[in-house]
């Protein structure tokens, strides 16, 4: 074989790939729509056994801890999202113990520092209604996207924290994050201790 015709055998491969269309590139994973029931609330609870009371959604439900540790630790089940709110409830029987509850939720949140992007702090200051607190808002494919606690600093101390039950990619949680948020934020709006 002569060196023009090694060339052109070379060159075959190149002249091929470069007649190809180009510009075609797989289809981006897309994710399914989620209906997004109407907002509507009732208020929790029916009965007189938690310390506390609040709005939830309709579309959500209470399922009690069986674990036995308190009888107001709880989850607010958003089944439709497959998500969850965990409550515990525990009395407050000194400062000292006070301090230690907001240290731990603290902690906790901060936790998330290792794959959160932020962590924003916002403050409840709500002395007519006796309630205090911290709500933590951590962005970035965290287990958990929102916590929060609230105290009447001196006899009660309720912690939240929002889980979905999917690997956490804010992309395809963050419209059903923004609609739970809505209504974590109606929660502590409503929220009084009795």
């Amino acid at each position: 074989m002569d060196r023009k015709s090694l060339i052109y055998l070379l060159l075959l491969p190149a002249l091929i790939a470069a007649c190809r269309q180009s510009g075609h590139t797989p289809k981006p994973r897309g994710f399914f729509r989620i209906e997004m029931p109407e907002k509507a609330y009732r208020q929790y609870p029916d009965t007189a056994a938690c310390p506390f009371t609040f709005r939830m959604p309709v579309y959500s439900h209470v399922i009690p801890d069986t674990s036995g540790a308190h009888p107001c630790w709880m989850d607010l089940a958003f089944p439709r999202f497959n998500a969850k709110i965990h409550f515990s409830y525990m009395p407050v029987e000194s400062e000292n113990m006070l301090y230690q509850l907001v240290e731990d939720s603290r902690d906790l949140a901060f936790k998330h520092t290792i794959k959160a992007t932020a962590i924003d702090e916002q403050l409840i200051i709500e002395p007519e209604r006796d309630v205090y607190g911290i709500v933590y808002a951590i962005r970035g494919n965290t287990a958990s996207s929102l916590q929060f606690f609230l105290t009447d600093s001196t006899r009660h101390y309720l912690r939240g924290a929002l889980y979905f039950n999917e690997e956490p990619r804010i992309d395809s949680i963050r419209p059903v994050l923004e609609f739970i948020r809505e209504d974590v934020d109606s929660l502590l709006a409503s929220f009084r201790w009795r």
